[in-house]
């Protein structure tokens, strides 16, 4: 199985043999066994699978908000044994303090990884550059609640560029928006990454948003005892626009090829 996109390009993320199994009062549960995954950098790598098939833990893991029960996983070709600012999470969930308007809930994590080594005045323009560039710069002095669900995951993501992580984690980022919101945060994505060239780790349980935003598709089976089951290379040029790649013969072989992993592989094994 090919776990790497490009030999050639720099592993940020090093996954060999890991596990996770958790004690429960029915015994041992065995969620993830033999993951091996290599993630490059500036790879867009997206997670799917039915429910229950550990996307969710795997991204834990990395993101080390679990730690392995088996195998070991690397950032940056060091062990991974907790958070870091290094990796930036986004959540289903925005987890916007409510408290505090949008411009105090970005600068609150700008100030947490560069407060001690930066100016206040330095800060600030990096939290004005990070609302910017999700374009939400004209709701800086708003609180939560005076903005939509897809502004708040907005906010969500440009707090997490701002840290300047050297991977972002997203965990279904836009599964409780409505389609036509979902939409346009999708294209928003794929600007920022035009834009940072950044390394993204998404879960998701939408085909058409992975073939959309992926450089590869990473399909889990299902669980217990989830592994990988198939990874499938998104070899579509980039910028990418969801029109043009409506009509894209490779873009229809991509989404049927998942289509068929989940509904007719998987689904036929849960039978």
């Amino acid at each position: 199985m090919n776990t790497s996109a490009n030999s050639g390009a720099k592993n940020i993320v090093q996954i060999e043999k890991a596990g996770m199994s958790f004690d429960t009062k029915n015994g041992r549960f065995i969620a993830l066994r033999d993951i091996d995954l290599n993630i490059s950098e500036g790879e867009f790598v997206s997670l799917i699978g039915h429910s229950g098939c550990g996307k969710s833990t795997l991204l834990n893991l990395i993101a080390g908000l679990t730690l392995p029960t088996d195998g070991v996983l690397l950032c940056d070709g060091r062990e991974i044994g907790g958070p870091g600012p290094e990796r930036a999470v986004v959540f289903q969930n925005h987890s916007l303090l409510p408290w505090m308007t949008c411009h105090e809930n970005v600068y609150l994590a700008v100030e947490r990884v560069f407060g001690t080594k930066e100016r206040k005045s330095k800060l600030k323009e990096r939290v004005d550059a990070a609302l910017a560039m999700v374009h939400m710069d004209h709701a800086a002095q708003k609180y939560p609640h005076e903005i939509s669900g897809g502004m708040k995951q907005r906010i969500g993501i440009a707090r997490a560029f701002a840290m300047e992580p050297k991977i972002l984690l997203m965990d279904e980022p836009f599964g409780a928006l409505d389609a036509l919101t979902r939409a346009s945060l999708q294209d928003e994505l794929n600007g920022v990454m035009a834009k940072t060239g950044a390394t993204v780790v998404m879960v998701t349980h939408d085909v058409d948003e992975a073939v959309l935003l992926s450089d590869r598709i990473v399909m889990m089976t299902n669980g217990p005892a989830a592994t990988i089951g198939e990874i499938l290379e998104v070899n579509l040029p980039r910028p990418r626009d969801r029109l043009a790649l409506a009509h894209d013969p490779v873009f229809a072989e991509k989404r049927a090829a998942l289509l068929d992993f989940l509904y007719k592989k998987q689904l036929k094994k849960a039978a």
